[in-house]
C-alpha cells in the first residue's frame, strides 16, 4: 500500500531523478523542490523543470542565493576550476551546509503542503567524502527537523548504500534508464546526458553505467 505524500529534493541530475521515480512508486502523491543557489549551470534547474512537467509533478523552485554568497565554490563560481581533493581534503565542489539547508527548507515546505516524507538522493557509497551525504547526518537531521517543526517527518535515502552501478540498475528496474541517461544533467561542466566525460561527476556516472551494462551483458 502506498504511503501518503512526499517531497523530493530534486536537482534534475541522475540521483535525484532516480529518487523521483522511486518515490512515485512508493507514495500516493509526490511534489518536487529545486533550489536555486547560484549554481553556474542554470540548465540544471531547466532540466528539473522539464522532467517535473513531463511527469505532471508539482515543482517548487526556492531561492537559496544566500548560500552562494556564504560559500563560494566550484559549483557556483566560473572562475574556480573543478578539482578533486588531495589526500583527506574535500573537493572544491563541496558546498558547506547545502544538504542541511536544502532538507531544512524542504521540511518547512513539506509542512505547508501536508507531506510527511522527504526524499533525497544522498549516498555514502559512491561520494566524494561530503560530510552532509552520510547516513549519520541524515538520521541526526531527521530528529532535529521533527523537534524543530514539531512534525513526524521521515527522510528517505533510497540510494544511501548503492554505488553508481547499482543506481543505474535501480533506474533500469524502474523502467527509466534511458530517460535518466538522456534527460538528466550531472556534469559539472553543464553538459546534459553523458556529459563532458572528464569531470569527476561524469567519470563516476559513466563508470557506473559501463559496469552496469557489462553486468547486464549489453555492449
Amino acid at each position: 500500500m502506498k504511503k501518503d505524500k512526499a517531497i523530493v529534493v530534486f536537482s534534475g541530475g541522475q540521483d535525484s531523478t532516480t529518487c523521483l521515480f522511486w518515490a512515485k512508486k512508493q507514495f500516493k502523491e509526490v511534489e518536487t523542490v529545486t533550489f536555486d543557489y547560484g549554481q553556474r549551470h542554470k540548465l540544471e534547474i531547466e532540466c528539473a523543470k522539464e522532467i517535473a512537467e513531463d511527469l505532471g509533478v508539482k515543482h517548487h523552485i526556492l531561492d537559496m542565493s544566500l548560500l552562494h554568497q556564504l560559500a563560494p565554490n566550484a559549483l557556483t563560481r566560473d572562475d574556480i576550476e573543478v578539482a578533486e581533493g588531495e589526500g583527506t581534503e574535500l573537493p572544491n565542489t563541496f558546498v558547506p551546509g547545502r544538504n542541511l539547508l536544502f532538507l531544512s527548507f524542504a521540511g518547512v515546505l513539506a509542512r505547508r503542503v501536508g507531506a510527511k516524507h522527504l526524499v533525497t538522493g544522498v549516498s555514502e557509497t559512491d561520494f566524494s567524502g561530503y560530510p552532509d551525504c552520510r547516513d549519520s547526518f541524515i538520521k541526526s537531521l531527521n530528529v532535529t527537523l521533527n523537534l524543530a517543526i514539531d512534525e513526524e517527518f521521515v527522510i528517505h535515502t533510497p540510494l544511501m548504500w548503492l554505488d553508481k552501478k547499482e543506481v543505474w540498475e535501480l533506474s533500469d528496474d524502474l523502467g527509466v534508464l534511458d530517460l535518466i541517461r538522456e534527460k538528466t544533467l550531472t556534469c559539472y561542466n553543464g553538459i546534459k546526458a553523458d556529459g563532458c566525460g572528464e569531470c569527476p561527476a561524469c567519470k563516476l556516472r559513466n563508470n557506473g553505467l559501463e559496469q552496469y551494462l557489462l553486468k547486464k551483458g549489453v555492449e
